[in-house]
């Protein structure tokens, strides 16, 4: 039989305190091999102790406890290490996000830096193909990658061309509530037959303030604040969707540095050319 431990001897073994061995308990992660039923008290045995390690290595990995479970209840190596491996992946994408955070933040940091310049553009009613829906802002992202996607792949499969950059038109209630209609489209060179969700749209003509974001769009706060104070400092604020142009996008390198984002805001014609 193998030795066995009471719970306090068990925390000091595996480093996880009594509160933490009962949670585990409770939500059926790490059960006592026995429980004393006049008092409830908790007994492991030696052999538990390497789980009650793993287990431990995998929070402080962030993984959550249902994932846990999942894990060493899995039925095979292949399911156990396929699930391993998503948390992984997981947290390598988390830990790319904080370091362009960290990064952005010392930047901001050390002190301004030249300020893009903001130019005045006509833009003429232009032919798309579209996709548009109401999306939450945390679900912005991967709508987008799978919208443009999809715009590409039908104007392809119909034979036509795109004939200039993707865009997008979003309205303000996706920034000020979270939750608003969200349009990316690319125009074409004539009218495309409704499938799925591409549909034809016309994106009106506007008189907007430009300005050119370079590098990753993690950074796109910063373009905008630029062209948030231009405009209002010149008085120029119409309402309307905030345009944005991806002249050089994810769609066409995955190098973030050398993306190139235009963002516009409609404003007052003033009869300045670009």
């Amino acid at each position: 039989m193998p030795a066995t431990l009471a719970i306090g001897d068990f925390s000091r073994a595996t480093h996880l305190s009594v509160k933490t061995l009962r949670y585990y308990h409770r939500v059926g992660l790490l059960t006592p091999a026995d429980v004393d039923a006049d008092t409830g008290y908790r007994w492991y045995t030696a052999d538990q102790i390497p789980t009650a390690q793993v287990i431990r290595r995998f929070r402080d990995l962030d993984m959550p406890v249902d994932h846990i479970h999942a894990v060493l209840r899995a039925p095979d190596l292949y399911t156990r290490n396929k699930l391993i491996s998503e948390h992984l992946a997981n947290l390598e994408q988390t830990l790319a996000q904080t370091q362009s955070a960290v990064a952005s933040l010392r930047d901001l940091l050390a002190g301004p830096t030249a300020t893009a310049l903001v130019s005045h553009r006509r833009a003429t009613a232009t032919m798309t193909a579209a996709v548009t829906t109401v999306v939450d802002k945390g679900d912005f992202l991967p709508w987008y990658q799978g919208a443009l996607a999809e715009l590409h792949a039908t104007i392809e499969a119909r034979g036509m061309r795109a004939t200039g950059p993707a865009g997008g038109l979003y309205d303000g209630e996706l920034f000020t509530d979270e939750r608003g209609q969200a349009t990316v489209f690319v125009p074409t060179e004539a009218e495309i037959p409704r499938l799925g969700r591409v549909e034809p749209l016309v994106v009106p003509a506007a008189e907007l303030a430009v300005i050119e974001h370079p590098g990753s769009t993690a950074d796109l706060d910063r373009a905008y604040g630029t062209l948030a104070t231009y405009v209002a400092s010149h008085e120029l604020r119409l309402d309307g969707p905030i345009r944005e142009y991806y002249l050089i996008g994810r769609q066409d390198t995955a190098d973030d540095k050398q993306w190139r984002t235009e963002v516009c805001w409609p404003i007052f014609s003033t009869g300045a050319d670009d």
